[in-house]
């Protein structure tokens, strides 16, 4: 690969050399851009309109549409695009992941193929990563739009229903990733089609498509009500964490060990992995709690629940740190973003992780949730018929964005040479050294004006630096969760000769950093790392803060040999080198091996985790066919087609099944099981009761025929009792979306129950994933089944007198990420019933005992 890299350019450069050519095209027209005048620049969008309804293609009008953006950008935003930049938007036209440096002006780059792809009247997303970004970007850049005769719309997180229809009815839509998911789900569980906000998924321009794509991919959309689940236990675990105590590290047994047969002395009540994330309790710690809840046996099935809110309890206390992954403010654990360190509100840990740590945290605790519709990122975004995405650091994952999303990453060059100094790490043995050092550093440089930004991993570090930065009388900023409010404008600031700001992570990504003239003098804005990312392309962000648009400017991350990557992911031997050495305190190491042994622990995590969102992926494609069958017959009904035709199959399927379940292909009239075929068909179709005479001369295959026919004769007298044909019709569409969205969330919740044991098929030297695949193929069938009879049965015994309306099932007051939304458990009445009569849903209850309870009767 390097050879032919070396003798035809690499991909990025054999790919841009295709470009060229239209590039110059679109240059060639500047100077007939900029003879038109505003109406005439503006007529142009109806003419490329025309242009394609004739049979043009998008690729056709390609030079002339983006030449027409690129004037309309300078007379409206002052704002020219560079060459580099019609590179950039032509990448994106083309479904691909455009790598700009950043200050390259990528939100401008969207303009083009946003504008390009809106022409065809089908809709354009343009998705960033917070409500801020959207906002700015529509304000700024649908004004091109807007004076190019396009609409364009903004989705933000507190607008209601008519207002997000609205904005997504717009040519050009701005929305966040969130955002444009959750609606995506929301619109899968409404009643009437009327209340869906979201037009085709056509063609997305993703910007910070890393962020989105590959950060946030780990973490399904989860959409939840509340469960009935009383949250005392969360309580009461909390307390015995507390007094249980942590035993030593264990480490990893070797194949050699395991063959010698040795084994390691567990030590204390439970064991942290912090590596991998987890706890367990030692023998003595199961003891302990056997003791402290009065009950003989952890490990029994009746004591599930304590086990995992143990476990749970402490993962809050040990793994789960505040001001680092979460904060508490106004009597709440809010989630911080690991990536961005914002604040992210309304997001909740799943699977009773964040009621542990409210908990903990001696906040209210709430309930548990119960999911109710889900989807992970990749099947989201793989379900645009055209995406694209732009991003300052992609090429890293590369190889991830080409398997998963079918997209290929193209490196476009600066508009200016970059000539930031990007110097070597500086090593210390201790983190104390290390922040004196930080210190030391930032005191030298703010001493001759330069700018200075202070990346840190976790909110607790940026608090710890700044309090030590106070004791010497240096004036600073701190950009943190804490105070996400003023992100952009001390991110603005952050350019000017003397400032120095502090900001955890990506704080601030996609507001630039302008230098004033002295900062320039001064050397440009220096960027200073307290600690490696798990993953190089967010220390390649951090750095990418400075040397915009060809501005001077230096880099440099300072480590300890106690940080959590080279205390978890490094290697021991270079560990005990280090340390066999003697390194004086307040001594810098450099070594070519240190380097190295960082990178080689970051590309061991980033493989990690590359695993984690493969694995995610593998098991959420399962779901993903499952959910397409559903969704469809949901739009469907929603649609208003007519159900009777699929009714009259869900019946006569019914009794085929229950004729094959109760009578044997080969076994003659006399030795059916009648009682049993009558017990069975009677309890879902009131038909007449089968008796020995009427089916002495019949065949199996007969009395299929027979029944069937008494079926179709019985749902057609039904059929006559109302007044008019649709009237049913409607009946029908009700009480089969009630019981899809209730057969198939409580199927949602049986696949997530599936999953979590599933690894224990590897025991048996079976593939967890097949076996995955396999059962849940086999649970959604049952679902599917499941749903035909209930509906059939509602329906026979549906009578007229009773009103017939659609309620919704569940309100949805709040979205989530991580499994916790509340809202309230989903329902929907479709008649009037007496409350002492039997349920219709099948149960055997009373009506006023089963679903009338839930809708107040």
């Amino acid at each position: 690969m390097k050879i032919i890299d070396k003798i035809f350019g690499t991909h990025s450069e054999r790919e841009l050399k295709l470009i060229t050519p239209i590039v110059d095209r679109i240059e060639a027209m500047r100077d007939q851009m900029m003879a038109l005048s505003d109406e005439e620049l503006r007529a142009n969008t109806q003419k490329f309109k025309d242009r394609l309804a004739n049979g043009e293609t998008l690729d056709d009008i390609l030079p002339e549409a983006f030449a027409t953006v690129r004037e309309a950008s300078r007379r409206v935003l002052g704002l020219e695009h560079y060459r580099v930049q019609l590179f950039g938007g032509i990448i994106l036209h083309q479904g691909r992941i455009s790598e700009m440096k950043t200050g390259e002006g990528k939100t401008l780059v969207a303009t083009l193929p946003s504008y390009l792809n809106a022409l065809e009247g089908r809709g354009v997303h343009v998705v960033t990563v917070n409500d801020y970004l959207a906002k700015r970007d529509a304000d700024q850049m649908g004004q091109v739009h807007s004076f190019l005769g396009l609409t364009v719309g903004c989705v933000l997180n507190q607008m209601t229903a008519d207002e997000r229809r609205a904005a997504y009815n717009c040519d050009i839509t701005y929305v966040t990733n969130n955002e444009l998911g959750f609606d995506y789900l929301r619109d899968n569980m409404v009643i009437y089609k009327e209340q869906l906000v979201l037009r085709e998924l056509h063609y997305a321009i993703i910007d910070e498509v890393d962020s989105v794509l590959i950060d946030e991919a780990r973490t399904p959309l989860i959409i939840s009500g509340q469960s009935g689940k009383s949250t005392k236990l969360y309580e009461v675990c909390d307390v015995l964490a507390k007094q249980l105590k942590r035993g030593e590290d264990i480490e990893d047994l070797t194949k050699m060990d395991a063959i010698m047969g040795i084994e390691r002395e567990e030590t204390g009540d439970f064991i942290v992995n912090e590596k991998d994330k987890f706890v367990t309790l030692t023998a003595e710690g199961v003891k302990r709690v056997e003791n402290f809840f009065h009950i003989e046996n952890l490990a029994d099935p009746e004591n599930v629940d304590i086990q995992n809110n143990m476990i749970l309890a402490l993962r809050a206390h040990n793994l789960m740190f505040r001001d680092q992954d979460y904060v508490v403010k106004d009597d709440q654990v809010l989630i911080v973003d690991e990536f961005t360190g914002r604040i992210m509100p309304g997001r909740r840990y799943s699977d009773g992780l964040h009621q542990a740590i409210e908990a903990k945290e001696h906040v209210k605790v709430k309930r548990e949730s119960k999911t109710l519709a889900t989807i992970t990122f990749q099947n989201f975004f793989n379900k645009f018929e055209k995406k694209a995405g732009m991003t300052g650091t992609a090429l890293t994952e590369e190889k991830e964005f080409r398997d998963i999303y079918g997209m290929d990453v193209i490196e476009v060059p600066t508009n200016r040479p970059m000539i930031r100094i990007d110097q070597q790490d500086a090593v210390y043995k201790t983190k104390k050294e290390k922040l004196k050092a930080i210190c030391d550093e930032i005191e030298r440089a703010h001493a001759t004006g330069q700018p200075i930004l202070v990346g840190t991993i976790t909110i607790e570090a940026s608090e710890e630096l700044s309090t030590m930065l106070r004791k010497r009388g240096i004036q600073h900023n701190v950009l943190n969760a804490k105070f996400h409010e003023m992100e952009a404008e001390i991110v603005a600031d952050a350019g000017i000769h003397g400032s120095v700001t502090i900001a955890t992570n990506m704080a601030g990504r996609g507001t630039d950093i302008k230098l004033d003239d002295e900062a320039r003098a001064a050397g440009g804005l220096k960027i200073i790392g307290t600690e490696r990312h798990e993953a190089r392309r967010i220390d390649n962000q951090l750095r990418g803060r400075s040397g915009r648009q060809g501005d001077p400017g230096e880099s440099r991350f300072f480590i300890s040999l106690e940080d959590d990557l080279m205390r978890l992911f490094g290697s021991e031997r270079m560990m005990n080198v280090f340390n066999t050495l003697g390194v004086p305190d307040g001594e810098q190491i450099e070594h070519k091996m240190l380097t190295n042994a960082i990178e080689k622990a970051q590309m061991k995590i980033e493989s990690n985790n590359f695993g984690i969102r493969k694995n995610l992926l593998e098991y959420d494609q399962v779901m993903n066919e499952q959910r397409e069958i559903i969704y469809a017959e949901r739009r469907r009904v929603l649609d208003g087609e007519s159900m009777r035709d699929v009714i009259f199959k869900m019946a006569t399927d019914f009794v085929e099944n229950t004729v094959d379940m109760c009578i044997g292909d080969d076994s003659s009239a006399e030795d059916w099981d009648l009682p049993e075929l009558n017990q069975h068909l009677l309890a879902t179709i009131p038909i007449e009761e089968l008796k020995t005479p009427d089916v002495r001369n019949l065949r199996k295959n007969e009395l299929k025929q027979k029944l069937k026919e008494e079926v179709v004769k019985l749902y057609e007298a039904k059929e006559a009792e109302f007044p008019t044909q649709e009237h049913l019709r409607e009946v029908e569409r009700v009480v089969l979306l009630k019981s899809i969205d209730r057969k198939w969330m409580d199927h949602i919740d049986d696949m997530d129950q599936l999953r979590q044991g599933i690894g224990l098929q590897a025991y048996g030297q079976r593939d967890p994933l097949v076996e995955y695949k396999m059962t849940g193929y086999d649970m959604f069938n049952q679902m599917t089944d499941s749903i035909a009879e209930e509906t059939v049965r509602v329906l026979f015994h549906i009578k007229i007198e009773q009103k017939v309306e659609r309620e919704e099932v569940a309100k949805v007051t709040g979205t989530n990420k991580d499994d916790s939304a509340t809202k309230t458990p989903i329902r929907r009445t479709e008649k009037k019933i007496g409350r002492n009569e039997l349920c219709p849903c099948g149960s055997g209850k009373k009506y006023k005992n089963c679903c009338g309870r839930m809708a107040g009767a």
